[in-house]
């Protein structure tokens, strides 16, 4: 009778367990211990070899279970899956005890054949019809699996299959509880016992990351994905994501808590952690990536790095370690090369997470003697980010040296890299000469190795000296001289050019004028040339017919050589020609760095007709570009100058290589923005010459590189409003959706960046992109039908008219003309040329019934103007019998679309004046074009519904 009344009792048992946990998380463990011992109760109840009670007790449990598969959100539903969860871990650990205890491996036990049955029976529910209930199967499944211990093959076989099947599912929450239960599985499966060519748990989680068209699938797949080699590339790859969330994930959940180093990436993985983290668009993600890189200081503070650490001991500060900190955690960067940039943009997001580490930088006088380039580097942000910030007391408190003990500092820098460099080429000279035998080989291999190592490391030392020399303070004049001295001499020797320009930074801080900076650059130029023994005039046999350039009175000492070309041995002319290119290098930074005018600095002429024009006419081509590129920066100065070269760059943009080519075609845009008037404004014939010619380059354009040089000067012309012809926006439209750019990130981005600010910008530019709707949706559809069949798709016709539609609509324009009425009512004149195409009884049915649906997603708005109703009015009234639809749902879109146009302009049509109206041209033109006569003037205007009279006219 005990045993009758507890399985009489098990339904009322179950279910006050399973409503109590839906009332808090905080009761569940309890709720667990009083279930189990109900189930272990229950599980004794026998009758021969029928396990009775523990059968009624798994009833009603399902039972129970089955009523939360149809609750499509809320909390307490939430909580019973997590109750479930909990019980089945809870059941799997009191199994395990058990076996431990008795020493038995018993294959069923009574939690596994609850296990097997549960998970068998929510399995059975993966295929369900309603969502829902798929939804929910899926999310038991997922919440149990990490404690339902082991279970045979055939259940494993079927969960797994029952899983991968639902990471496909057409839900998304669906999707979402497959994968983070695929996760779980990752670990356990062993790839060599799938069929050949079955997906592991792992590929299916990188195919959803990066193909999941819903970002909370893609975001389940980011968290719960395994952070391992084979997949680092792939979590990297959602910096990119188009989901904020996403890409902040990236950084604050996966590898921030999971990498135990930031050495488990690669230093090119990590700098691109921090160009595109610190680059993102969104404060929350860059947030994120701060703190990310906070947590990367404190990991490797705590190591010790033996390239580091002979520095480290040669300087001791009173900072606590965290110069020391930072100085390793530089090290984790190319600091050599490129990545410094993301380099110091890494410390200088550390400065502002945790900004009063700035308080501790002292910079001792053994600090400078003993640089290392992560140190340089680390001084250099320190100034920097002080100067920017106004943090001068910090910056004053730091104890930096006065100028001219910089001006030392620099100097020795300079002399020990010259010192390298002469030891290197001894070495390499050694090596050519042959006589060495194969381990002395080996060995002096070894050596130049270490000494370009060396080389390297003294360069970026030295540079970023002249970074940090910018922002020391220049009054003292003491000081000033020493610096101009040491920066003269530096620049009269280097032959390093990643030198020239941090050294003509220094130096224009340190003259007083633009006049004294130009003098000492000039009087440097002559000094190297007089050195060089060279002339740029060389035989006609050694130079291209680059044209005439302007001619020069020179009212300045020439920088001209006094040996002449014919008296020159090969090795000297080849000696002159390094240190022509040297001079072009210091002159075009020099030039990059002048405000004036050519005519204020006329100590310019000598270098312009000595060095820069003979080396545009020269065949060599790093010499030509040079020259080329320091003739185009005179050009930005002297306007004369630019109207008579100008014609020079437009014929070297032809037979210029591809790199010289980007050069030019950026000094071409370059002029025509400066002098627009001159060029663009003053002459219709001339401007129309150069938009032929700009949109020629732009057709033929043979390299992605040239194609997106040109579009992103053309888009800077179309913004200034130095361009306003349509035909130029067409080709930009057609050249952004076209497949043959599909390749060409720059282009695309600066184009997907340009139209919105083009168009959003003005109502003028909206105008001018409405008079193109249709016919860049005829050029799109063209294109379209000339595509391979092994061509990547292009944009939809319906995508393409979103984008149009969206561009033209004027709500989204921050432009305000109120006295220009008419041109607030950009989608009334696309509804127009809309309706007029849908007369035209060759455009396709797919085509009329996109253009009838986006008409009611047009904003028009009252107080449009007179014609443009009335030009709306014929349309639709004659459209019936001229040109019928012939289709339900293009007409009810056409009925739709004259239901809203009569609830906002019925009473200004009842009340137009068609005497005045109907002698209007536009207005007896668009009748002459819908094949309709003139009528009277006392026809009673109104938008009428669709009638479907059939015609003859279409």
């Amino acid at each position: 009778m005990a045993k009758a009344a507890l399985i009489d009792d098990i339904h009322d048992n179950v279910a006050a367990r399973l409503d109590e946990v839906q009332t808090s998380l905080a009761n569940h463990r309890k709720n667990c211990v009083a279930l189990y011992k109900l189930h272990v109760q229950a599980g004794k109840i026998v009758e021969g070899k029928k396990l009775t009670g523990e059968v009624a007790f798994e009833d009603e449990f399902l039972s129970m279970v089955a009523r939360v598969l149809v609750v499509k959100k809320g909390q307490t539903a939430e909580r019973v899956v997590r109750f479930v969860g909990t019980y089945v871990k809870h059941v799997t650990a009191k199994d395990t005890e058990a076996k431990e205890k008795k020493g038995i491996t018993a294959a069923e036990t009574l939690g596994s054949r609850f296990i097997s049955r549960l998970l068998n029976w929510l399995l059975s529910g993966f295929t369900a019809k309603n969502k829902v209930v798929r939804a929910r199967c899926v999310q038991f499944v997922c919440e149990m699996i990490a404690g339902i211990g082991d279970v045979d093959e055939d259940t494993y076989i079927l969960l797994r299959y029952g899983l991968t099947q639902r990471a496909s599912d057409k839900e998304s929450n669906v999707r979402v509880f497959a994968i983070v239960a695929l996760s779980k599985l990752a670990g356990t499966e062993d790839a060599d016992e799938l069929e050949p060519g079955e997906k592991t748990c792992l590929d299916i989680l990188v195919d959803a990351l990066a193909h999941d068209p819903a970002p909370e699938v893609r975001r389940a797949a980011l968290v719960h994905m395994p952070l391992v080699s084979d997949t680092l590339d792939d979590v990297l790859a959602r910096m990119r994501d188009t989901d904020t969330v996403t890409r902040k994930l990236v950084f604050s959940a996966v590898l921030q808590p999971k990498l135990d180093t930031p050495r488990t990436l690669t230093i090119a993985m990590r700098e691109d952690v921090v160009k595109f983290g610190l680059g993102d668009r969104e404060p929350s993600v860059r947030i994120a990536v701060s703190k990310m890189l906070a947590s990367w200081l404190d990991i490797v503070s705590a190591e010790t790095d033996s390239h580091l650490e002979a520095h480290l001991d040669a300087w001791e500060g009173d900072d606590a370690g965290v110069m020391k900190g930072l100085i390793r955690f530089l090290g984790l960067f190319d600091v050599l090369g490129p990545g410094v940039t993301m380099a110091v943009d890494a410390v200088l997001a550390i400065f502002t997470q945790r900004s009063s580490i700035l308080e501790a930088f002292q910079f001792p006088e053994q600090y400078w003697k003993s640089l290392t380039p992560e140190s340089a580097v680390l001084a250099r942000a320190f100034i920097d980010h002080c100067q920017s910030s106004g943090k001068q007391a910090i910056l004053e408190q730091a104890g930096l040296p006065a100028l001219s003990a910089f001006a030392y500092d620099i100097q020795e820098s300079f002399n020990e890299l010259q010192l390298a460099f002469d030891e290197l080429e001894d070495q390499r000279n050694k090596l050519d000469s042959g006589e060495l035998g194969e381990e002395e080989e080996m060995a002096t291999q070894e050596a130049i190795d270490a000494l370009e190592d060396d080389l390297d490391n003294r360069e970026t030392i030295t540079k970023e000296l002249l970074r940090i020399t910018v922002n020391l303070d220049f009054a003292d004049e003491v000081g000033r001289r020493r610096m101009t001295a040491v920066l003269r001499a530096m620049l009269e020797t280097t032959w390093i050019p990643s030198l020239i320009e941090p050294a003509v930074d220094v130096l224009r801080q340190s003259t007083a004028s633009e006049k004294e900076l130009i003098r000492l650059v000039v009087e440097i130029v002559s000094d190297l040339r007089d050195s060089g023994e060279a002339n740029d005039d060389d035989n006609d046999a050694t130079r291209s017919d680059a044209g005439s350039v302007i001619t020069v009175s020179r009212k300045e000492p020439s920088v001209k050589r006094a040996k002449e070309v014919e008296t020159m041995s090969p090795a000297e002319r080849k000696e002159a020609d390094e240190k022509d290119l040297q001079s072009l290098l210091l002159c075009i930074a020099m030039l990059e760095r002048v405000n004036g005018t050519f005519e204020d600095n006329v100590t310019l002429e000598g270098i312009l007709a000595d060095l820069i024009i003979p080396s545009v006419k020269r065949k060599h081509p790093l010499m030509r570009e040079r020259g080329l590129i320091a003739l185009g920066l005179c050009c930005l100065i002297a306007k004369n100058m630019a109207l008579n070269s100008f014609q020079l760059f437009l014929g070297q943009i032809h037979s210029a290589p591809g790199e010289l080519q980007i050069k030019v075609l950026e000094i071409v845009f370059d002029i025509l923005i400066m002098y627009e008037y001159d060029f663009l404004g003053r002459s219709e014939d001339v401007a129309q010459q150069i938009i032929t010619f700009l949109l020629q380059m732009l057709e033929n354009a043979e390299t992605p590189a040239v194609q997106s040089t040109l579009v992103v000067g053309i888009c800077k012309l179309l913004l200034a409003g130095l361009i306003k012809d349509t035909k130029v926006i067409l080709l930009l439209i057609i050249t952004y959706i076209s497949t043959s750019t599909i390749d060409n990130l720059r282009l695309r981005q600066c184009l997907t960046y340009f139209f919105p600010v083009y168009c959003y910008s003005s109502l003028q530019n909206q105008a001018r992109m409405q008079s193109i709707f249709v016919e860049a949706f005829n050029h799109a559809g063209r294109l379209r039908d000339e595509l391979d069949d092994d061509e990547p798709d292009m944009i939809s016709p319906q995508q393409f008219v979103v984008l149009m539609t969206d561009w033209t609509d004027q709500e989204k324009s921050v432009d305000v003309l109120p006295d220009q009425a008419e041109q607030k009512h950009i989608h009334a004149a696309v509804a127009i040329d809309l309706l007029r195409e849908l007369y035209d009884s060759d455009r396709g049915d797919d085509d009329r019934k996109l253009f009838c649906q986006t008409l009611n997603q047009l904003h028009i708005d009252k107080g449009l103007d007179s014609r443009s109703i009335l030009k709306l009015n014929i349309l639709l009234e004659h459209l019936d019998t001229q040109c019928p639809l012939n289709n339900a749902t293009m007409e009810r879109s056409v009925n739709k679309f004259r239901g809203t146009l009569a609830k906002l302009f019925a009473e200004e049509l009842e009340n137009m004046d068609l005497n005045v109206m109907l002698d209007d041209d536009d207005i007896r033109e668009l009748y002459e074009f819908i094949g309709v006569d003139v009528p009277n003037t006392e026809k009673k205007l109104r938008f009428e519904r669709s009638s479907r009279r059939e015609s003859k006219n279409c």
